[in-house]
């Protein structure tokens, strides 16, 4: 068996660049498989492959050797072994420089492959379209990521593609070459092989602990796919990208963008919490809409249409929503297109967008619209990661649900049906304020909001502040939160924060409930007439 000489020239000062004779083939998505695979038989190369992609290289008229004729045996067990034998890994493995390893090749009819092309099996899709467990784990692939690892580690020697957007950037190498790929390639492609089988053995992972009920396994992976990079983080000194989990939960990171500029990062975490916050509402039953700012809503509102609703929702704080992020329960339509392009607007985020609706949206050349096809569960089981130093921190998605909760009343007068209504709508928003959170709501509407304070007593009186300034905004009298109901995120530890609320004009109130204080805010409550209902449920948000 003979060997193709070393290349002698290096473009990078590196290892050098090394000759591509033989390709071994066998990917699940087989987009650009017969153009790419087309260009590397131009280049000379011996094409090897297995299975579906074998069979289709020989329908394209494409001279192709069959992965078991290397290795003498068969694919078996269902095709769960064809590629696990030293004739495809010792030739993805052997150091070319090396004579022991030169020598074992000689001494036991191993050929080398130059160029690895693998996608994995599609576990990924298949977990995301509810397939039965059997299926799922068929689906796991073995001698793929075993042999991408092997390629990839051989990465002096061997290019290893686990991606169909790369097909161009061996191509391009070997082109410029005469049918050579450069060290720096190689390099980089085995990088993202790594990151392909981490990301792929997260998911795989991550489906079996939730499979087994395992809150807390012993080993924790997170992986994802870039989505695109962004041009900073939260502040222009910080780089960041996007990246999408096997996770397809309706939001930002699912949604098609019809138009605007990139998002931001900044962009992507206030839509996120926006149309997870408007998710909340059922579409069947009212119209909803959310705006946020940094992140926290400063107005939500339901009511009879869109139009009605993000009026509402403008009026509780309509010098924060400049600049803002819009989130919609229901398909945008042309009336609520026309209100909301009036206010300075970063992102509108919506199931869908009628095309009248569209082309209103269209004359704000900057202005992101994105539509989702559907909202976010609020009760579906998830989890959420966030990183300290040295570690993460991993926990369920807050899927508590105000509907599905038993209200108790505590005081002596119980809420009025209205007062019922508003109270489940400000809880309902509350667990998506920054803690500590007040929400002040009336008729359907947040009123005023206070977010993020140390003290719940100063959120309590900046929510008050904030409906005294609506009121302003709106040419009224007084204050919003006259004869509205307040949420509190978590419980009062004192009576002062309640009795600021009651001061500001709430005649009633919705909280968890278990401070060691309780009987003494009880009391408070019932001595300034305000009905109160514990919900057993905290929705601190950090």
């Amino acid at each position: 068996m003979q060997h193709a000489a070393p290349h002698t020239t290096s473009r990078d000062g590196g290892q050098g660049d090394k000759r591509v004779t033989r390709a071994l083939i066998s990917v699940s998505d087989k987009n650009g498989l017969i153009a790419f695979a087309r260009k590397l038989h131009d280049h000379g190369i011996t094409l090897l492959s297995t299975g579906g992609t074998r069979k289709a290289l020989q329908e394209a008229g494409l001279p192709v050797i069959d992965v078991a004729d290397v290795t003498g045996y068969p694919e078996m067990m269902d095709g769960r072994v064809k590629t696990l034998h030293p004739n495809v890994h010792g030739g993805l493995l052997a150091i070319r420089a090396n004579p022991e390893h030169q020598a074992s090749m000689l001494a036991h009819g191993i050929e080398p492959i130059d160029l690895l092309v693998v996608n994995l099996y599609p576990f990924e899709a298949t977990v995301q379209a509810g397939k039965p467990f059997e299926d799922c784990i068929e689906n796991i692939d073995i001698g793929g990521p075993a042999m991408i690892r092997a390629a990839a580690k051989n990465h002096d020697d061997v290019a290893v593609v686990v991606d169909g957007a790369d097909y161009a950037r061996i191509l391009a190498d070997l082109d410029a070459t005469g049918g050579f790929t450069s060290h720096a390639l190689r390099r980089s492609l085995a990088a993202k092989a790594y990151a392909r089988t981490a990301a792929y053995d997260a998911a795989i992972s991550n489906w079996f602990a939730a499979q087994l009920g395992e809150a807390t396994p012993d080993f924790r992976a997170v992986g994802g796919t870039l989505s695109e990079p962004m041009r900073y983080g939260e502040n222009p000194h910080q780089s960041a990208g996007f990246y999408h989990t096997a996770e397809r939960r309706p939001g930002v990171a699912t949604a098609r963008q019809l138009q605007g500029k990139q998002l931001s990062y900044n962009n992507v975490n206030d839509t996120d919490a926006a149309f997870e916050l408007v998710s909340e509402f059922d579409p069947a039953s009212t119209a909803a809409v959310a705006i946020i700012k940094h992140a926290n809503p400063c107005g939500v509102a339901e009511g009879r249409s869109l139009l009605e609703a993000y009026r509402a929702a403008l009026r509780c704080d309509p010098v924060s929503a400049f600049g803002g992020i819009v989130a919609l329960n229901r398909r945008l339509d042309a009336e609520a297109a026309a209100a909301i392009v009036e206010v300075f607007t970063e992102v509108i985020i919506a199931p869908e967008a009628s095309d009248e609706a569209i082309a209103i949206i269209a004359a704000k050349k900057n202005l992101r619209l994105l539509v989702t096809g559907g909202l976010a569960d609020p009760r579906a089981a998830g989890l959420a990661v966030r990183n300290v130093a040295g570690g993460l921190l991993f926990q369920t998605r807050d899927n508590a649900v105000v509907d599905d909760m038993d209200l108790k009343v505590v005081t002596k007068r119980a809420p009025t049906p209205s007062e019922y209504a508003d109270l489940r709508f400000a809880f309902r928003v509350a667990k998506h304020v920054k803690s500590n959170a007040i929400v002040y709501a009336k008729d359907g509407a947040t009123v005023g909001i206070g977010a993020g304070q140390m003290s719940r007593v100063d959120s309590s009186r900046i929510a008050a502040w904030k409906a005294g300034e609506a009121a302003k905004a709106a040419g009224q009298e007084g204050t919003l939160a006259a004869g509205s109901v307040v949420a509190s995120d978590a419980f009062f530890p004192f009576a002062d924060g309640l009795l600021a609320a009651a001061e500001a004009g709430a005649t009633a109130v919705i909280q968890p409930g278990g401070s060691m204080r309780d009987n003494e805010v009880i009391e408070a409550a019932d001595k300034a007439g305000l009905a109160m209902v514990f919900t057993g449920y905290r929705h601190f948000r950090h």
